[in-house]
């Protein structure tokens, strides 16, 4: 997706992710509290997946002060009879439990709904991510059940995820 918006969001801002974010974004992934959650990250991976426009991808840097402060992704459904749109985020320590978070979701909420024509948003984090959860819960996301052994963790067992959902109409106000 190489049409994305640079979205001001008053005191930080989300723009299109480019190749000169690498090497800040190999850091965010490699803080161990996204790596957590995220997996392992090291240069080669990220090049792979976010130095160039993907047009199933959409990534914003979440930059605050000009320095990347955290990574906002999105994928859209297509098809008319299911059109929607899934989103992830991730933020470095530094920035964490400051509202940040759901500011930048809200943001991206509004700008997939009034831009991007989705009525509808999805998420998953992992059940055990209260933090990354109740920032979703912020912004107007309601949990609608539990996906059991989704994800593969990073010591090799499995874990459950979260699936959330956020209508057009329900964004809050921040």
């Amino acid at each position: 997706m190489d049409d994305l918006p640079t979205l001001d969001g008053g005191g930080f801002r989300l723009r299109p992710l480019g190749p000169g974010d690498v090497p800040a974004l190999v850091e965010l992934l490699r803080d161990p509290t996204v790596a957590r959650w995220w997996g392992e990250y090291d240069e080669a991976r990220v090049r792979a997946e976010y130095s160039e426009p993907d047009d199933d991808l959409g990534a914003f840097a979440i930059e605050v002060d000009g320095e990347l402060a955290g990574l906002l992704q999105f994928s859209e459904e297509d098809d008319p009879d299911y059109r929607h749109a899934g989103i992830d985020i991730s933020l470095g320590a530094e920035h964490q439990g400051r509202g940040l978070g759901p500011a930048a979701i809200r943001l991206l909420a509004r700008y997939l709904f009034e831009a991007r024509g989705h009525h509808r948003l999805t998420i998953d984090p992992a059940a055990a991510n209260r933090n990354t959860i109740r920032a979703y819960e912020a912004v107007g996301f309601r949990a609608i059940g539990t996906m059991r052994q989704y994800e593969r963790g990073s010591d090799g067992s499995w874990h459950d995820g979260l699936l959330m959902d956020l209508l057009r109409d329900e964004v809050t106000n921040g």
